[in-house]
């Protein structure tokens, strides 16, 4: 979803109500005594699913959903309307008597509970008179024969009944929907249309029923959709075809499989030149929209066919407006599709428009490609409409007025998303973190790859300081994201684990333990459905630590950093300076320590001497200290820097000398 951390307002986050709801017990989500924080954290037992190591285990099952949907865009109803044929195949060791789907749309039913939460200015607004799914029609085929199953629709969840269950061990059926519903102009800032001065943009997602999670942890995963909280899917292939009229251009979630029929033999050229080309090849012009070098001859519409391979969901964009180019890394098509109002003016050379969209999406793909997990899909797409931000596999919304280094910043974040969660497949309905604080933890290093560490200094840790005296705090980071409360989504799930990650791997595990354990946890849960737990134990296990300390105070505790210095006193053996701990979270310090003739030394804390009290002794084999600072380069987001510091009172030179020997 959209990025949140180069956005100021973080640091004011929130004057709503601090008491919070969370639905299970979380442990240490409170503030807790450094003592408290390394008890052993209370982890799901490990099984033959998932093991005490992180890793997938020997018995791991999931579910897979492949799709074959075939839908009309009628512009002059913006209804959109087909049929969606789902083969299901249970690969779990239960018998399923009936089935779970998503019928996301019915959040902009006028009656949804979503509607009922996101009214006036929401965010997570977009109910219509006319909004929701209409379902037509709903059949299983079996290779013995067909039914019309029992079926009810609750909210934006809908159960099938099946007349037979369906076995364990990899048994299928196919699931027949007829489908339709009118696209709200908003929705909720992840689709919706936006009117231009060449047409209209169709930005189209959670646009068709979708089979629910199930799995080892909570069987059928069946949280409603209401607007804040994202989604939890099951992998699989796609056939789609999109019908529309002739005059728009149509971009998806994977490879369009008939080139052919859709372009003129001037654009396949083009397209053909785009994919050996590093640099921005147009596929349709500016000039072009809307004229007869646009589109195929004919009059009749048109219907594009795309296949997708081994992803968690599909999403497409239409218009007759697009402005569409693209460019190749190694073997990815890189494209941006906008309308003419994305276009930058050229008044302002630092805020180019939508034609520096392209170039954006090939530096992300290559370097999280490089840094992380190399990208498995054959195209990576942006589109421009009135979605400010939101990711889809192989294509992202982001806002048609993003200019400059915020077009750079939410394109990098939405392309980030390719990684977590449509790689590493989490449940965000109920672990946002797992993949907004993620890509924004991601995101920090990529930034810093295209503009150089000066542009990046307000997403450094430090800067989160604001952020932790802030009300929304008073929540952990283990908040399902519908349990957040108003303002506190943008510090929960984005910048307090980004944040987090980052002094875990710059002040806790070293670049390289780091590096190394986050690229095995991904490649362990590549196209897979990870826990909290798979990936703390990932962590632990590959870089050799025990972390428990730092999840219970960074995810699952409202503790705040409070290093200080409290006491410098003289010993006959040199001087003692006492340095406590006095917030709910740990880390390990760094005490820089400046002697009269200039020399100055260093001490490091290792966090293990937080585990046994709050208070610490260090001794430095020297007398005539003038300076005594934690943190001396200012690296951690402390809260109260003023404690920080030890210097002389004026007139008594420099520690007093020691008493009662």
């Amino acid at each position: 979803m959209r990025r949140f951390v180069r956005l100021h307002f973080l640091f004011l986050l929130t004057f709503g109500v601090s008491i919070y709801g969370f639905g299970q017990t979380a442990p240490g989500s409170h503030t807790a005594s450094s003592a408290e924080l390394f008890e052993p954290l209370d982890l799901p037992e490990p099984n033959l699913y998932r093991t005490a190591s992180g890793a997938p285990g020997p018995a791991y099952w999931q579910q897979r959903a492949d799709y074959k949907i075939s839908v009309n865009l009628d512009p002059s109803t913006h209804r959109v309307s087909g049929t969606v044929k789902i083969t299901y195949t249970n690969n779990s060791p239960d018998t399923l008597g009936f089935l779970w789907l998503q019928l996301d749309q019915n959040l902009f039913s006028p009656e949804s509970r979503g509607a009922s939460l996101n009214s006036g200015r929401s965010r997570w607004r977009g109910a219509i008179d006319e909004g929701g799914f209409e379902i037509t029609r709903v059949e299983v085929a079996r290779q013995e024969g067909r039914e019309s199953p029992g079926y009810f629709i609750d909210d934006t969840r809908m159960r099938v009944t099946l007349g037979e269950p369906l076995p364990p061990g990899g048994s299928t059926l196919d699931l027949e929907i007829d489908f339709s519903f009118v696209v709200p102009p908003y929705g909720a800032d992840r689709m919706g249309r936006l009117d231009v001065s060449r047409g209209t943009v169709y930005q189209l997602a959670q646009w068709y029923p979708r089979m629910a999670v199930y799995d080892d942890v909570n069987g059928w995963n069946t949280l409603p959709y209401l607007g804040q909280g994202e989604f939890y899917l099951e992998y699989g292939d796609f056939e789609v075809e999109i019908t529309v009229p002739r005059d728009f251009v149509v971009v998806a979630t994977g490879m369009l499989q008939n080139e052919e029929d859709v372009l003129t033999a001037e654009q396949r050229a083009r397209l053909e030149e785009a994919r050996k080309s590093a640099e921005t090849v147009f596929i349709a012009r500016p000039e072009e929209v809307g004229t007869a070098a646009y589109r195929p001859d004919g009059d009749e519409p048109l219907t594009w066919r795309f296949r997708a391979e081994n992803v968690r969901d599909f999403a497409w964009a239409a218009s007759q407006a697009f402005i569409w180019d693209a460019a190749s890394w190694e073997d990815v098509l890189v494209m941006s599709a906008y309308p003419h109002e994305g276009l930058g003016d050229g008044a302002d050379p630092t805020r180019p428009g939508w034609e520096k969209s392209t170039e954006y999406v090939r530096h992300s793909i290559s370097y999280y490609s490089g840094a992380w997990y190399r990208y498995p899909y054959p195209v990576a797409i942006n589109v421009a409409g009135i979605v400010g931000g939101m990711e889809y596999p192989m294509i992202v919304f982001c806002s048609v007025r993003a200019r400059g280094q915020a077009l750079f910043d939410v394109t990098d974040h939405e392309i980030g998303h390719f990684w977590f969660p449509m790689i590493v497949g989490n449940d965000e309905r109920r672990h946002a973190w797992m993949d907004e604080g993620f890509d924004t933890f991601i995101n920090y290093y990529s930034t810093v790859a295209y503009y150089g560490a000066d542009e990046n200094t307000e997403n450094d840790p430090s800067s989160f300081t604001g952020a932790m005296l802030s009300r929304a705090s008073q929540q952990p980071v283990y908040t399902g994201p519908d349990r957040i409360q108003g303002g506190g989504l943008g510090l929960l799930a984005y910048y307090k684990p980004a944040a987090a990650l980052m002094l875990l791997r710059e002040h806790v595990l070293g670049e390289e333990r780091f590096d190394t354990a986050f690229r095995e946890y991904i490649r362990r849960w590549a196209f897979k459905h990870p826990q909290p737990a798979d990936f703390f134990r990932t962590m632990e296990s590959v870089a050799g630590e025990d972390l428990d300390w730092f999840w219970r105070g960074w995810i699952f505790g409202t503790g705040r950093l409070d290093q200080a210095v409290e006491a410098v006193t003289s010993t006959a053996d040199g001087t003692s300076i006492r340095v406590a701990n006095l917030g709910g979270v740990v880390m390990p310090a760094e005490l820089s320590v400046t002697l009269t003739d200039g020399r100055d030394l260093r001490f490091t804390i290792p966090v293990e001497t937080w585990a046994t009290g709050n208070q610490t002794e260090v001794q430095v084999p020297a007398t005539g200290i003038v300076r005594a600072v934690l943190d001396p380069e200012g690296k951690l987001p402390d809260i109260n820097r003023n404690n920080n510091l030890w210097t002389p009172s004026p007139g008594t030179g420099t520690a007093p000398a020691p008493t009662g020997r």
